[in-house]
């Protein structure tokens, strides 16, 4: 994969400035995981306080709420998903650089590997992307839903 020598600093530099570029996928990731943890967070609090109020609900009550928990278990299932791909994508990277590393240390062509490694991080971070955004998508659906109910009882 690479010309020099092995224990040429010059490749060694090489190598290392090369596994630096998916550092910003891999920060990228996290600051993704940290989004989609936030909002499965704020997901269990509205589950929470649905759930709180599910045993005094009447008939008519007790099915807007089946309804709004199912949606919210929509919602929760979607950022699993989106959760799953991230971090599926941020070991793919992981295992891109380590076959970068170790493909530089055995002097064998790991280019296979390492393609098919960081290439599945990227579909999986794509797709872990598309299932955020199908998650937003179905909040702002429920928001919008909310705001009509509200208007359709006080008008």
């Amino acid at each position: 994969m690479f010309q020099t020598a092995p224990g040429d600093p010059d490749s060694i530099a090489h190598i290392i400035q090369v596994a630096l570029a998916p550092a910003f996928l891999l920060s990228a990731l996290a600051t993704l995981l940290n989004v989609f943890s936030t909002r499965l967070g704020r997901v269990a609090d509205k589950v929470d306080a649905l759930s709180a109020t599910l045993p005094g609900a009447d008939g008519e009550a007790r099915a807007t709420l089946d309804r709004r928990l199912a949606y919210l278990r929509r919602r929760s299932l979607l950022l699993d998903l989106a959760v799953v791909l991230a971090s599926l994508g941020g070991v793919m990277t992981g295992a891109a650089v380590l076959t970068l590393f170790v493909g530089a240390l055995r002097d064998a062509s790991a280019a296979s590997v390492l393609f098919a490694c960081f290439g599945l991080a990227l579909v999986c971070t794509i797709l872990a992307i598309l299932a955020f955004l199908a998650e937003i998508l179905l909040a702002g659906r429920g928001v919008r839903l909310e705001v009509e109910r509200k208007r359709d009882k006080a008008g």
